[in-house]
């Protein structure tokens, strides 16, 4: 039952709002109010629901968002004394920050050696240690606020040809010689099956700096520290529009909130709130299972709690949960609508890299939406002189959206360095435009899906 049917009144006014909202994004696969069924959900810590907006509210800070960029953000203005109201649509955690794989990991979607070709070694090193700090503001946070979310070390970069591992092997040097990080090693053939004893795999890059978490757990235990700082969550209180100015005036279905300041943390859920970050910020759909318990045979897909990762363009991911279950990750649409089977859709990709799963049950099966950038890193930007946005984090989200989120808090006090130096970074559109745009994504991906089921 949704968790606010039984305020009828209420109830009335979200299902005709609902109506007219059932083509966008933000509830075109999933019921107002509720998490996807998936494993994460079931197994989530409880969080009581925080009352939607009504009426009007003044405060310091408006954020629209309450995934890690919008929590963090607000748990770091509150601590710093400003009066923050977070605005989510659904609930704490309903996009990707409740649905993704879980992985901790190091650096940006875009490897160092591309971005020193790209801006430089300087301002390589820079984003490099940003990166790193991410990381490290993430294992704080889940430290400092006692945040039960099943933190553990450790992801294997997996490859299945010679030159993926050439590649690997070669990148893993850089990065120690480089940069200093010698918690990455490279494993052959053997080693690599020691520890994932798939067939597909002939060696990996094994990365002990980087990590994997339970994300509803994490963006949840934010959510309660947040509150317990003093910021006023609203749920189930959709955004309509934003009119800037010397005050930010930010509107939604049966309130609105007056501020000096407004963050934009919304990433794949975005809409028609901002044209100019829509241009370079692609929402798109990936999917996971979760098998049934696997007993003593989950020693025949992880010897080890470590995360996996493959090195397709369309990457496989995977990890085991606390109860024995594989978690497997891969899958991409474009648009709006998730497919009709998705464990169909997801078990076929497992069935590559475990064929001897053949049989197994899969008890939990969903699909979430990310935001990708043309160049697959993460788009920092100020709209305005104070309206800020923060999105496209290219599947590294659980770490750079969190430290997005701490950037953006030290920019309104002050403090813009680290936010200048992500928003400096080079951000095409994407072409085309309107209804051109997911045509040309969906044409381009299906051209790196081939190349990945051929081997080029």
């Amino acid at each position: 039952m949704d968790i606010y049917s039984q305020k009828k009144t209420r109830g009335a006014r979200t299902k005709a709002a609902g109506r007219s909202l059932r083509m966008k994004l933000l509830f075109a696969n999933d019921r107002r109010g509720r998490l996807p069924e998936s494993w994460y959900a079931a197994s989530a810590v409880p969080l009581p629901a925080f009352a939607p907006l009504e009426g009007d509210l003044r405060a310091d800070v408006c954020i629209i968002g309450a995934g890690y960029t919008g929590l963090s953000a607000a748990l770091h203005l509150a601590e710093a004394g400003f009066r923050v109201v977070l605005l989510e649509a659904h609930r704490v955690g309903f996009g990707a920050s409740g649905r993704n794989g879980g992985q901790l990991g190091s650096g940006h979607g875009m490897d160092q050696d591309e971005l020193e070709r790209l801006v430089g070694d300087a301002d390589a090193r820079r984003l490099w240690d940003h990166a790193e700090a991410a990381k490290a503001l993430v294992r704080a946070l889940i430290a400092r606020h006692r945040i039960d979310c099943d933190l553990a070390p450790g992801i294997l970069h997996a490859g299945t040809r010679r030159a993926e591992l050439e590649r690997l092997c070669e990148y893993g040097a850089h990065l120690r010689h480089r940069y200093g990080y010698e918690d990455i090693e490279f494993l052959d053939a053997g080693r690599s099956r020691a520890l994932c004893p798939s067939p597909s795999y002939r060696g990996g890059l094994l990365d002990r700096g980087a990590g994997h978490l339970h994300p509803l757990n994490y963006a949840r235990g934010l959510a309660r520290a947040a509150a317990a700082a003093g910021v006023r969550i609203c749920e189930m209180t959709h955004v309509r529009d934003i009119e800037p100015g010397r005050q930010v005036l930010v509107r939604s279905e049966y309130g609105e909130v007056r501020a000096d300041h407004a963050i934009l943390a919304c990433n794949g859920y975005l809409d028609r709130l901002s044209p100019r970050v829509a241009a370079r910020v692609m929402p798109i759909n990936n999917f996971i299972v979760a098998t049934e318990p696997l007993g003593s045979g989950a020693k025949q897909v992880l010897t080890r709690n470590i995360a996996v990762s493959d090195s397709r363009f369309v990457v496989n991911y995977f990890r085991l949960s606390r109860d024995g279950r594989l978690l497997f990750g891969g899958g991409e649409t474009y648009g709006y609508r998730f497919p009709q089977d998705i464990a169909g859709l997801v078990r076929r990709r497992l069935l590559r890299i475990f064929p001897h799963l053949r049989d197994v049950r899969i008890d939990y099966a969903w699909g979430g939406t990310l935001a990708i950038t043309m160049r697959r890193m993460p788009w920092l930007a100020r709209l305005a002189p104070n309206l800020m946005s923060a999105s496209g984090y290219s599947g590294h989200g659980v770490g750079m959206a969190t430290h997005a989120g701490l950037l953006m808090a030290h920019a309104i006090r002050g403090q813009a360095e680290g936010f200048d130096t992500m928003a400096a970074l080079p951000a095409p559109a994407f072409p085309g435009r309107g209804r051109l745009r997911v045509p040309l994504l969906a044409l381009a991906m299906s051209w790196y899906r081939l190349r990945d089921r051929i081997g080029v």
